[in-house]
């Protein structure tokens, strides 16, 4: 396995998505509030960046279906996101905020938009950040605009060709190599499956990792431990943590 510091972990890992989505208002800063008290060492998050480039933590491209305002993030400046209240409480956080506010947390990053693209290489820019961070993404063009500017330092997953080589692969045809250090991948896609033995032990034999969201359901988390995936990402941290718990694999604290 590739020991980039954000893929050190002995065991697999347990990762908040959105922070604790199913409890707190996603994306905000009580969620990830909540998931670091409950002892997770991981979140994700998604970035978008304002008109003036400020960049945010936030999934969607607009405002309209989380927070009590409307409109694109891109067309508004920071003065007007920060007005917005994600279900009608909390504030959207900037995302140098998120990274200052817990220095130890490893943070798997997903820039939605390609404005986004460069505000992120400039905040992640700074000194040791690149240890701690996973960016992945939809767009080839993002991730590879990423690697280009911050180097082989930057952990990366799979954007959707790589994992479609890598699933050729596992059904036996030459895939090459990859830059990507995990495959970070749902359950299905567009009702085919991605994930089973066959996908995770081609994945292992070739050094990366396997992390698959978004598992809310207990279930399907442990029939995923069991087929040795190295990492699940949860709305339901509270639930994800009594698996991870019951199986021994939550970090001694």
């Amino acid at each position: 396995m590739n020991r980039h510091p954000y893929m050190d972990a002995a065991q697999p890992v347990a990762i908040a998505h959105r922070g604790s989505a199913a409890s707190h208002p996603e994306n905000t800063m009580a969620a990830f509030q909540d998931a670091v008290a409950m002892g997770y060492g991981y979140v994700e998050t998604d970035v978008h960046a304002t008109r003036d480039g400020v960049l945010v933590a936030f999934h969607d491209d607009r405002l309209d279906r989380v927070t009590d305002r409307r409109g694109r993030i891109a067309d508004l400046d920071w003065a007007d996101v920060a007005k917005a209240k994600v279900h009608g409480s909390e504030p959207i956080p900037r995302f140098d905020e998120l990274l200052a506010a817990w220095p130890d947390l490893r943070l798997n990053i997903d820039p939605k938009a390609d404005a986004a693209v460069a505000p992120l290489i400039a905040a992640l820019a700074g000194p040791g950040l690149l240890a701690r961070v996973c960016v992945g993404s939809f767009s080839g063009r993002r991730l590879s605009a990423l690697r280009v500017a911050l180097g082989a330092e930057l952990c990366t997953s799979m954007a959707p060709g790589e994992v479609l080589r890598l699933r050729l692969g596992s059904l036996g045809l030459p895939v090459g190599s990859f830059q990507a250090l995990a495959a970070q991948v749902p359950l299905r896609h567009y009702g085919l499956p991605v994930v089973d033995r066959r996908f995770v032990d081609t994945a292992h034999g070739l050094g990366l990792q396997v992390h698959v969201w978004t598992i809310n359901e207990e279930a399907e988390m442990r029939r995923l431990l069991d087929l040795g995936v190295d990492g699940i990402m949860s709305d339901e941290t509270a639930l994800l943590k009594k698996v991870f718990t019951e199986r021994g694999l939550w970090p001694k604290q």
